[in-house]
């Protein structure tokens, strides 16, 4: 094994502990999440006397407001908000969250990552639609909602990875997520992409997506496979197989796998149909195109 037990001295340990358990029983209670998401990060940046002096009345800088405005989620927005199938009663609870979970990631305090660690993974028992014992989230970490993840046991997550749930994502269980990989659940159309398809993408357990990979929605990587550095995975990627390349392809399967493994030549089929998640949009909801183009092709318009 490459890893050792590191620990913090005990005074520190306890502070931690006695931290993340205060945030995770407010979580827990009838309390509004916005407003422990605001009181946890006014006292994480330590800004509660510029807070108070603000709540009293007393003169604050535009910026000044703008930052402790900033601190309820209520008052700020995100990318996934703009998304017009999103499920309004989840992502009312989910955004909080994710905003805490954002803002902390860009405080001093998560390169503790000792604590960082214990901080996400309580996180994301509120977050996540379900998540394992003794996961590892490390820092950078993204979602489009949260609510539409589960991951299982003993998963690691690490720097600067993209999880995009618009569609649904199942992570399983001992799953190794390396820095900088981004899995997709949501497509866009070829010729309109504003028309967006969603899917249910699926890591199953024991899976290695290395460095810079990129999972399509829609496709599933099998049981014990590993996913190359910087590879595209297009298709299925079978149970034991190691797959690279941009797009991916099975170049070998994982010694002593091969006799349960299916054999190369059958590797690469897209299964993406028949992960698709239908969805319908209220008859009342008002959209908007932010491109604001015609599509017609250029033979077909008229003056």
């Amino acid at each position: 094994m490459t890893k050792r037990y590191a620990s913090l001295p005990d005074e520190a340990e306890a502070g931690m502990r006695e931290f993340v358990t205060s945030v995770d029983e407010r979580l827990s209670s009838e309390e509004s999440t916005c407003s422990v998401v605001e009181d946890v990060l006014i006292d994480l940046s330590g800004d509660r006397d510029a807070y108070e002096r603000w709540q009293a009345g007393g003169d604050v800088s535009p910026a000044e407001l703008v930052r402790l405005q900033s601190y309820d989620p209520c008052n700020t927005t995100l990318e996934s908000e703009y998304y017009a199938e999103k499920d309004e009663a989840k992502f009312e609870r989910s955004k909080h969250l994710q905003w805490l979970w954002r803002q902390f990631d860009s405080l001093p305090l998560a390169d503790n990552v000792e604590f960082a660690l214990r901080f996400r993974r309580m996180l994301a028992d509120h977050l996540f639609e379900d998540c394992g014992e003794n996961c590892r989230f490390f820092k950078g970490i993204t979602f489009t909602y949260g609510h539409n993840i589960t991951v299982g046991d003993n998963t690691v997550i690490h720097d600067n990875v993209h999880l995009d749930d618009r569609g649904r994502l199942t992570i399983g269980d001992r799953v190794s997520i390396s820095d900088g990989a981004h899995l997709y659940s949501h497509d866009h159309d070829v010729v309109d992409q504003t028309e967006v398809r969603n899917f249910h993408t699926v890591i199953e357990d024991d899976v290695r997506l290395t460095y810079d990979s990129m999972v399509r929605a829609g496709n599933r990587v099998g049981e014990n496979a590993i996913v190359g550095a910087r590879a595209i995975v297009q298709n299925d990627v079978p149970a034991h197989h190691i797959a690279v390349g941009m797009p991916a392809k099975s170049i070998k399967i994982k010694p002593g796998w091969e006799d349960v493994a299916t054999p190369l030549e059958d590797a690469g089929e897209n299964r993406q149909a028949e992960r698709e998640i239908e969805y319908d949009l209220d008859d009342d909801l008002e959209q908007f195109d932010e491109f604001q183009r015609d599509l017609t092709p250029p033979g077909r318009r008229t003056n």
